[in-house]
């Protein structure tokens, strides 16, 4: 009679558990494509009608590539960016585009599993595979984005944070950094990109732009709890491309 009973109580257990971690795993994914933050209109149709611009868009990634290449030859410089929680992965092609038509770059832009880089666990090869003629890259991400590119680094040539920070330590990884971030992001503060400084190399670069708000990085809208950007999106544009293309060009 114990043992029935044992065997009972031993089924409803299991049953209230996994009926708990269906109930988890439903809500993670009803939750993961709420709110996702689209890409704007205008900043989106000005890549996609770009002719200096290839974009091809893949189940894992959107690549862009530039249309024609002065060497297009394994040994160019491209970047694997991981885009920030919640925003559609198209909306970082304006900023980035200029990488493309202008650097010659090619730009990896990730479509994190669940609209989030934290659950994506693809190793970089997964991405950089998807333009075999590069032979040299840079891993980046904004936001949640650049803390999931921190932990890809050790595969890539060199690292570039767009308004965001490491959580794992990276100061003796002899890696060349970037760190843009925005006087007005109200994010990933000025504060917290410092309070994080020890994690990257000593020669790790960082500036700050004037006017930049977490969401300067992309062209998704407003975000809840930013600050108010003062810079305007061209100027914005042009400094990251300046400041990432200056990188390249380093490793080049």
């Amino acid at each position: 009679m114990s043992s029935r009973r044992g065997r009972r109580i031993a089924a409803w257990v299991g049953g209230v558990v996994g009926g708990l971690v269906v109930v988890v795993v439903a809500g993670i994914l009803i939750w993961s494509q709420v709110g996702v933050m689209g890409a704007e209109a205008e900043p989106l149709a000005s890549v996609q009608d770009d002719p200096a611009i290839v974009a091809e868009d893949t189940s894992g990634a959107i690549v862009l590539s530039p249309a024609e290449s002065d060497s297009g030859e394994a040994g160019d410089v491209g970047l694997v960016f991981v885009p920030g929680a919640k925003v559609a992965p198209w909306a970082y092609a304006a900023k980035l585009s200029d990488l493309v038509a202008e650097e010659g770059m090619t730009v990896v832009i990730t479509r994190p599993w669940l609209n989030l880089a934290f659950f994506d666990l693809r190793p970089l090869s997964d991405f950089t595979s998807l333009a075999p003629e590069v032979g040299t890259w840079m891993v980046g991400g904004h936001s949640l984005g650049g803390v999931r590119s921190c932990q890809l680094a050790a595969d890539a040539d060199a690292l570039v944070l767009f308004g965001s920070y490491c959580a794992n330590d990276l100061a003796d990884s002899g890696l060349p950094v970037l760190s843009i971030s925005g006087s007005e992001d109200g994010l990933s503060t000025p504060d917290k990109i410092a309070d994080a400084r020890p994690l990257l190399p000593a020669d790790a670069e960082l500036v700050e732009i004037a006017g930049a708000n977490h969401a300067s990085f992309g062209d998704y809208g407003p975000q809840a709890g930013d600050g108010t950007a003062t810079i305007p999106d061209d100027e914005m544009t042009a400094q990251i491309t300046e400041l990432v293309g200056a990188l390249a060009a380093t490793l080049d």
